[in-house]
């Protein structure tokens, strides 16, 4: 087990409920999730069963739930990171999933200032994600002198057509420098499932 396999990239699955409003979401019901920052002024649970919330904790991230009736008057979480609209599926069926490229590409700018290990990885992954998808050019790598005097590895990525637009870039796109975090084979993977988690989508 590496570094990145420990469960700090878990969040919290649904939780079937509106955190606005309290009302259970039932199948078939359209709803918003969400993303927010943690409330940094928050204590840190101590209660070794909650682990997702621990875990939510240090990276930061904790998913909410938002009844679309809630949400379409206006009633949102504090600290919104990024949101997608879905559907609680029914038993039976297939989950629906809504996380379309711009959502994606919206979360990768936006962990642009991360600092901590955990971003860092999330970030990158999402970057090779991107990539895969073909909204994000690979152009390169440069090589800068970290915070520690150590030598870091920035990937330089530009934005493909649409993707661009999708976070406000006019004219000729411009490279985005994302740091290597050097991450095993096994680490990847173990943040990309957890995206998926996160985000309900085959990624």
């Amino acid at each position: 087990m590496t570094q990145f396999n420990a469960p700090s990239y878990d969040i919290q699955r649904p939780t079937g409920q509106c955190a606005i409003t309290g009302r259970t979401l039932e199948p078939g019901d359209a709803y918003v999730a969400t993303l927010v920052e943690c409330d940094p002024d928050a204590p840190p649970t101590d209660d070794a069963s909650d682990t997702q919330q621990q875990a939510a904790q240090a990276l930061g991230l904790q998913r909410v739930d938002v009844s679309l009736e809630a949400w379409q008057q206006g009633k949102r979480p504090e600290r919104l990171f990024g949101f997608w609209r879905t559907t609680v599926a029914h038993p039976e069926q297939k989950k629906q999933l809504f996380v379309n490229d711009d959502l994606l590409m919206n979360l990768f700018v936006r962990l642009e200032e991360a600092d901590e290990p955990q971003r860092l990885a999330f970030r990158f992954v999402l970057g090779l994600i991107l990539m895969r998808k073909r909204l994000l050019r690979y152009d390169g790598t440069e090589h800068r002198t970290g915070p520690d005097g150590q030598l870091q590895d920035w990937w330089l990525m530009t934005p493909r057509g649409a993707a661009a637009a999708a976070v406000g870039m006019t004219g000729e796109p411009q490279a985005i420098a994302v740091l290597d975090p050097h991450l095993g084979e096994q680490d990847v993977q173990h943040v990309t499932e957890q995206l998926g988690q996160i985000l309900e989508a085959e990624l």
